[in-house]
């Protein structure tokens, strides 16, 4: 799950960059407000959480241009301005959810939580792919019926081949996604993580899922049930 932090005090975003990403979830922090709306129109977030006090342009403006562009990436208001009038003016202009400041961690985990299982609705938590398993709610993965424990970069590493099963992607496509990171000709971070990935998935059973294409990437190869 990808979400776009839109939040200008700094140690502020630091904790929440640090503790969503330890929680698994793939981040992008923005500290202005033309910055955080220019990336939220990308309409590349699974969920975006907005300050509203921003420096360039406050969260309402950019949850009323989001909106009025048709973008409906879910927004969780994350604001020190709590008075009934603007929480409701929030929920009104689309927010799906409006959290005060000072916030409780556990409460707002539970609240992108509760965003993450309406997302995936729709469509089963569960993805399956030959004999390997991801619970994506649970951050869950089994082969074969026995559990695989990763790290939770590997986790997203592994969601996101497994959402392009069968297809190609490459080692920028994967930077981008997994780390939000323009594409370093020079680095192994991919390189290093998926061979770590490939050990747990693939290295004990039968036949290997996941394929280095030269030149190209890498593919997870399957059947997707």
């Amino acid at each position: 799950m990808k979400i776009l932090i839109i939040e200008d005090e700094p140690s502020l975003g630091r904790f929440l960059e640090k503790g969503l990403q330890q929680a698994g979830y793939s981040i992008t922090l923005s500290k202005d407000g033309i910055e955080g709306q220019n990336l939220a129109a990308s309409g590349n977030f699974d969920l975006i959480l907005l300050d509203l006090m921003l420096p360039g342009m406050n969260g309402f403006d950019i949850l009323s241009n989001l909106r009025a562009f048709s973008i409906s990436t879910p927004v969780i208001i994350c604001s020190a301005l709590s008075s009934t009038e603007q929480v409701v003016q929030g929920l009104d202009m689309g927010a799906v959810d409006y959290i005060k400041k000072p916030f409780d961690w556990d409460e707002l985990l539970a609240r992108i939580r509760v965003i993450q299982k309406k997302i995936t609705h729709q469509e089963s938590s569960i993805l399956t792919i030959n004999d390997l398993s991801l619970d994506i709610i649970g951050r869950k993965v089994s082969r074969g019926g026995k559990e695989i424990k990763l790290t939770a970069k590997e986790f997203i590493l592994l969601e996101y081949l497994a959402r392009n099963v069968n297809r190609i992607v490459s080692k920028n496509q994967i930077m981008e996604h997994v780390w939000d990171l323009d594409f370093d000709p020079g680095s192994n971070l991919v390189e290093v993580h998926m061979y770590q990935l490939r050990k747990k998935i693939d290295k004990e059973f039968e036949y290997p899922l996941i394929e280095t294409v030269i030149g190209l990437g890498y593919t997870l190869k399957g059947i997707k049930s």
